[in-house]
């Protein structure tokens, strides 16, 4: 009898169990911690809008494609990413500009014939790429209810921070 693993299932179980078992981790830490000491609402907000800022720039159009290109890629011209993502250069020029200003992404320019622009990953685009994967199996596997419009979706976010 031939077995072979489908090793996309694989590593979502993986993924999915080990995210199970951080988060009982995090519930029991973030627990532990709020017994001990107290912690203010002036922190929580400083530290979501921290959050949210960081949520902000990667869930515009096209980042965290660029992120996980570079990660699977490693060093990456800027040509080959225009045609590995199938975006324009423009477009791409300024999400490339404003990753490596927030130091997600490093461009080095190669002074070498051709000259060219190599892009890679920073330690903190790695940390960031890592920290999302779990997120993306997570939301296929718990995905929003159907709200409508995007308009809704704004709505019901908002609703529920208030």
């Amino acid at each position: 009898m031939d077995m072979q693993f489908d090793l996309g299932d694989e590593l979502r179980r993986l993924v999915e169990s080990r995210i199970d078992r951080t988060l009982r981790g995090i519930e029991e830490t973030l627990q532990r911690i709020m017994k001990e000491q107290e912690i203010g609402q002036e922190d929580l907000r400083r530290d979501i809008q921290s959050l949210e800022e960081s949520f902000s720039l990667l869930s515009q159009k096209w980042n965290l494609e660029i992120l996980y290109t570079l990660f699977l890629k490693n060093e990456t011209g800027f040509s080959q990413l225009k045609k590995i993502l199938g975006v324009n250069s423009r477009t791409l020029s300024d999400k490339l500009k404003n990753l490596a200003t927030c130091e997600y992404v490093q461009r080095t320019v190669k002074t070498e014939p051709p000259v060219r622009v190599e892009y890679v990953l920073t330690v903190r685009g790695k940390n960031v790429v890592l920290l999302a994967l779990p997120l993306l199996y997570y939301s296929r596997a718990h995905p929003l209810p159907q709200l409508g419009s995007k308009d809704d979706v704004g709505k019901e976010v908002r609703s529920r921070r208030t």
